[in-house]
This record gives structure tokens, C-alpha cells and sequence, in this order.
């Protein structure tokens, strides 16, 4: 699965919509949705740090490494 993005869990607990956490980080709420849906490729050191300020987290709070069913399998064969 490799990482999964858990911005809209800390959406809720906040109760702050796409449109606004879009707009305090400065980003693009389609942009928001690439992150929500897995579909990103990289994200910047700044747009990270925005984020987390506009959360009041930490990056492990809204990044988790989730294995594949076959990375356990490696070394098996």
C-alpha cells in the first residue's frame, strides 16, 4: 500500500473543511485531494510544514508507512 495520507481524520477532529485547510496552507483543493487519495508522488518540505502548522501536528500524525501483502513475503523464495 506504501504511504497513506490521513489529513481528512484530522479534518474532522477539527472541523475545518477542504476549502479552508486548502486555503490556510496555501494549496489547491484539488491539490488536497491528490494528498487525501494517495495519489501524490512527493510532497515539498514547505507544503509539509504548512500543513502541520495549520493542523498542530506532527508529520507522523497525518504520514503512516502501510507494507504491501507482499513485502512480508520477501526472502521466501
Amino acid at each position: 500500500m506504501g504511504i497513506v495520507v490521513s489529513i481528512d481524520v484530522l479534518l474532522a477532529k477539527r472541523k475545518m473543511s477542504v476549502a479552508e485547510f486548502a486555503d490556510a496552507v496555501g494549496i489547491t483543493p484539488a491539490n488536497v485531494a491528490v494528498l487525501k487519495n494517495g495519489r501524490a508522488k512527493a510532497i515539498r518540505f514547505t507544503t509539509l510544514e504548512a500543513i502541520c502548522r495549520v493542523l498542530d501536528c506532527q508529520p507522523g500524525d497525518i504520514l503512516e508507512w502501510v507494507p504491501d501483502a507482499d513485502d512480508g513475503a520477501q526472502g521466501d523464495a
